[in-house]
């Protein structure tokens, strides 16, 4: 059995022996906290058509705790219809993944690009070779 090790607490830096958890045992209660903060709105029949920005209003936790909880599987998007979190790039609401499709399109865009720069660079190179290997075999002859 292994013992944790010395790191500091992703959310408040304070020293602590990691096991499992990226934080502290304080900061871990403080979570718990907020997170049946944040279910107990959200279980009420009046806030389901809450959105992540209403839903840290009235609960005072953080949008990024929230987005947080949403990624972990923890508050459901399924049971609340305009509950969604930021697009990583964006900003627009989205309901899972890190980016939205509009973003998503962008990115495969830009990839594309990307590498048929990369094909037309790599084929002029072959093309520069042929020509100088073409040119030695001449100079070879005369």
């Amino acid at each position: 059995m292994s013992l944790g090790s010395l790191s500091n607490c992703s959310r408040c830096d304070a020293l602590f022996v990691r096991a499992a958890r990226d934080i502290c045992p304080k900061c871990y209660q403080e979570v718990e906290k907020e997170y049946e903060v944040c279910a107990k709105f959200l279980r009420k029949r009046e806030n389901r058509g809450s959105n992540i920005h209403q839903v840290s209003e009235a609960t005072g936790v953080s949008v990024k705790q929230i987005t947080k909880f949403i990624k972990e599987g923890r508050i459901s998007v399924d049971g609340n219809p305009e509950l969604g979190y930021p697009c990583e790039s964006c900003g627009f609401l989205i309901r899972k993944g890190n980016i939205c499709e509009s973003c998503m399109r962008g990115l495969k865009h830009d990839i594309t690009q990307d590498l048929a720069v990369e094909k037309r660079l790599e084929e002029q190179e072959k093309a520069k070779e042929m020509v100088a290997a073409y040119r030695r075999k001449q100079n070879r002859d005369e």
